[in-house]
């Protein structure tokens, strides 16, 4: 699996370069007329009004690709990988591996405000689902590829492959457990070293020197990572209700990019800097060159922008537009800060930092892969103190202000269950010598029907519905249940022995609940023999599926929840 990982790695490497040189390539040709892969903001054009329309055209070739391609290519990428992990047993359709990046290049090329990382993640997944589908792997190691190359997608574009790992197990993998965790992170490994080989070591968004900050500063950066968190569920509940307008509109989703193209050419004409993915505007923020009324009004138009082109359907990414947004909410409230309560020592690009990565917090609830992308994109290990709190900030806020996040909102509306807490197994806690029945009724393999039918109808017979079977030494033969033996088929003579048609399940007392519950499941059976562990099938216990349920008790006890068969939810 993580040879598997590392190849899957390395063709995501190369589906982010061709994605980048193709957003490059509808770029230039739509702002610039010239033919040109080279990676270049749309921000500089002389289009003047024409701009408006570069859009809208954008818009309507992503929704004649949707409808008549994959309808799977609209939105940011990620709910939809998570949705094919949760319900669709991680395949991907092999056509949206090929049309999710065609039409996000298209979308963020015409001037789509978005990021290219939700579309690489995307297609990454895909690539490493379709691998899992060509080997006829499990369900479970192909949800692993599929991961592995989300995360690699992840970790190619941005170099960074510790913030990929952690957002695939926040946001993807829905467990943490070595045998997906190690393939995943190779991955990411494999990803960056693929980046480093074609782009180098440097920083995405390099920084100079951030100092270490004060505890006042510390305060207050915690602080700013609450509001910008607060702004991200903002952001957040506002582009579900626009996605809730658009589905009102009483044409085709197909014309909706269009329509979303409008506001984007609009606040395009208005705002050059909020067209494509922006990345030189995080860049920007963060070494101070952009400021004041220009980044207030970059930060009011790309929020209007993205949101309303997002919520139309179309596709692209939604980290590159949060940084910005909640980056430069971060810069501006930073630098009030520092202008008016200098005494707290605050730098407005720590501020921006922490704002950028806030924003993704209180939106995704990502927090790990947050914190750590922000210090991986700048390598600013300075930064780490004020990011953590600040996000855990943002995390807090979000948890108490949102039920789902922009990447579960969409999956709760279509009925997806929606993990949001990883905890261990506790059957896994819990020994089944611990919680067996230890005194068992057993039954002689040699009595007969008749004898054993007698003795279930008298007084001082078992209630129970299974028996295990026993031989002279006591060591279990097999098991029966009361319609087994009261089955007026079978003659009354018969041995109890004979009746036995297929070797016992058993379990030993040191194998955890989960064992047990696990072969329960398998075996069809209600009950299951617990037998001696020194290998002499010496029956010392049995185990039900009620005892299963009884231990759920301690689990109870231990968080405090009520356990009321009368209470809703």
């Amino acid at each position: 699996m993580s040879g598997l990982a590392i190849v899957i790695a390395l063709g995501a490497g190369v589906l982010a370069e061709a994605l980048m040189a193709l957003i490059g390539l509808v770029t230039n040709l739509t702002f610039y007329g010239r033919w040109s892969l080279a990676f270049s903001s749309p921000a500089e054009n002389t289009l003047g009004p024409w701009v408006i329309g570069i859009p809208v055209l954008g818009g309507l070739v992503v929704g004649v690709v949707a409808r008549w391609g994959s309808p799977a290519i609209r939105g940011h990428g990620i709910p939809e990988v998570m949705e094919r992990v949760l319900v669709g047993e991680s395949r991907v359709p092999p056509r949206v591996t090929l049309l999710k990046p065609i039409g996000s290049a298209i979308s963020i090329g015409t001037g789509g405000p978005f990021g290219a990382e939700g579309p690489i993640i995307a297609s990454g997944g895909a690539l490493g689902s379709l691998v899992g589908q060509a080997l006829r792997v499990t369900a479970d190691e192909r949800k692993t590829l599929l991961a592995a190359g989300a995360a690699a997608g992840m970790s190619a574009v941005f170099g960074a492959p510790v913030s990929a790992t952690l957002l695939a197990v926040e946001l993807l993998l829905f467990e943490y457990r070595p045998r997906s965790l190690a393939p995943v992170a190779l991955a990411s490994a494999a990803a960056a070293g693929f980046r480093i080989a074609v782009h180098g070591p440097a920083a995405v968004f390099p920084m100079e020197f951030i100092a270490t900050p004060s505890g006042r500063a510390l305060v207050a950066y915690t602080v700013i990572g609450v509001l910008i968190g607060w702004l991200g569920v903002v952001i957040t509940k506002g582009l579900y209700r626009i996605e809730d307008a658009f589905e009102r509109l009483p044409i085709h989703w197909m014309w909706w990019p269009a329509l979303g193209g409008i506001v984007v050419g609009l606040m395009g004409y208005l705002s050059p800097r909020t067209l494509g993915v922006g990345y030189d505007n995080i860049q920007h923020l963060l070494d101070g060159s952009l400021a004041g009324q220009a980044l207030l009004l970059l930060v009011i138009a790309k929020s209007i922008s993205w949101s309303i082109a997002l919520g139309s359907g179309t596709a692209g990414g939604t980290l590159a537009p949060l940084f910005t947004i909640g980056g430069g909410a971060g810069v501006l409230v930073g630098a009030g800060a520092a202008a008016f309560l200098p005494m707290l020592g605050i730098d407005p690009r720590v501020a921006g930092l922490v704002g950028m990565a806030a924003a993704f917090t209180g939106a995704s609830r990502a927090l790990l892969a947050s914190v750590v992308f922000a210090f991986e994109a700048t390598h600013q290990p300075m930064g780490l103190l004020p990011l953590l709190a600040g996000c855990t900030g943002a995390y807090l806020i979000s948890l108490r202000t949102m039920r789902y996040t922009i990447m579960t909102e969409r999956l709760a509306r279509r009925g997806t269950p929606v993990i949001t807490e990883y905890s261990a197994d506790f059957l896994e806690r819990l020994l089944v010598r611990d919680h067996s029945t230890r005194s068992v009724v057993t039954l002689p393999a040699d009595a007969t029907v008749a004898a054993t039918r007698i003795w279930l109808s008298g007084e001082n017979a078992s209630t129970h519905q299974g028996f295990p079977i026993v031989d002279g030494e006591d060591r279990l033969v097999g098991l029966l249940t009361r319609r087994d033996i009261q089955n007026p088929e079978v003659a009354e003579d018969t041995p109890l022995r004979a009746l036995i048609l297929h070797p016992p399940i058993v379990i030993e007392g040191h194998q955890s609940l989960r064992d047990a519950a696990d072969r329960m499941v398998r075996a069809k059976v209600g009950r299951l023999p617990v037998v001696a562990e020194d290998g002499s099938r010496r029956v010392v216990g049995i185990i039900s599926r009620s005892d299963l349920l009884t231990a759920h008790e301690r689990r109870l006890d231990e968080t405090g929840r009520v356990a009321d068969a009368t209470l809703w939810g």
